[in-house]
């Protein structure tokens, strides 16, 4: 972790923060969910470091130690793929690998369509292309974490019982089940895990007062609006196809995976539709956080992609 070096860029109006380790001619570039930061990515960082690519994982803006927009409330998808289209040009890097997980999948989506001249391949957790999962999420019931925090307000309040670390502890063992998190009608969600339930046996204690420190920095402001918040905005796309090598390594115990019609999408063959060179793993006992559980077989898996189609 100490190799890791952190700088700070000034793209659209911002300073945001990446995370940069290696010196190869190729980069893979590391794009966050939620509630993550560049952090989570740090065992594959890492490994592709060590396999001679450079790996960089920027904050999204809002998040860890990027600065937030002058109102988070008006951020967007747009905004994620212009700060990415930014990064690449402060840095000066042509063509990048993209490895998304969440909703760090849209951008690297966008930038597949829009930019195909810069991407040499994605590799997306528990994320497949399109559609996005606004469509799956349409039939759940309102206590969907989802639906919840759409409403102003309703997160801030939940969220302001408790500190940034809490609010991140709650969370990591609430997505790190298989069940989709849904609350009861007269619950809120940080309520859905109890005080004393353990933190997964793969996050520690010191995992955990990384992201609290930086939480507790940057607030879940701009982190409500995106994701949950633009969950639906509409992008301009006249072609939804996606003609660069994919892999999508999907955790059969992400709760996610158990979205209405998402494992029927993935498993029919549906998914490749729009995405003919894709390749799909599953992780038998993978959760949402399938590159946190299982840093060794998810770096297996990039690496043997990124070598493929270098």
């Amino acid at each position: 972790m100490d190799q890791i070096q952190h700088n700070f860029i000034d793209v659209n109006g911002l300073k945001l923060h990446v995370a940069e380790i290696g010196s190869g001619p190729t980069t893979v570039v590391f794009l966050h969910g939620f509630p993550e930061i560049w952090y989570s990515w740090r065992h594959q960082m890492i490994a592709v470091a060590k396999a001679g690519f450079r790996a960089i994982a920027p904050d999204h803006r809002g998040y860890g130690l990027s600065e937030p927009p002058p109102e988070p409330e008006k951020a967007s998808f747009s905004d994620l793929l212009a700060d990415l289209v930014g990064i690449l040009d402060f840095l000066g890097i042509d063509k990048v690998f993209l490895v998304a997980k969440d909703f760090g999948g849209r951008p690297a989506y966008l930038l597949s369509v829009f930019h195909p001249e810069r991407v040499l391949g994605v590799v997306t957790v528990g994320a497949p292309f399109p559609p996005g999962p606004s469509v799956y999420i349409k039939d759940l019931p309102e206590g969907f974490y989802i639906l919840r925090w759409q409403k102003p307000g309703r997160a801030e309040a939940d969220f302001g019982r408790f500190d940034a670390k809490t609010i991140v502890r709650n969370i990591y063992i609430l997505f790190s089940r298989p069940e989709i998190p849904i609350a009861a009608e007269n619950q809120e969600v940080m309520d859905m895990v109890d005080p004393s339930t353990p933190l997964p046996p793969w996050f520690t204690e010191e995992d955990l007062t990384a992201y609290g420190a930086l939480y507790e920095k940057s607030g879940f402001r701009t982190a409500l609006q995106v994701p949950h918040r633009s969950i639906n905005e509409q992008f301009n796309i006249t072609d939804p196809k996606v003609e660069v090598p994919m892999l999508l390594i999907m955790g059969e115990k992400d709760f996610s995976f158990k979205f209405p019609g998402k494992e029927e999408y993935i498993r029919s063959g549906k998914a490749k539709e729009n995405v003919p060179n894709l390749e799909i793993t599953f992780l038998p006992e993978g959760s949402h956080f399938a590159q946190e559980q299982f840093p060794e077989q998810v770096n297996q898996l990039l690496l043997a992609f990124l070598t493929k189609h270098i």
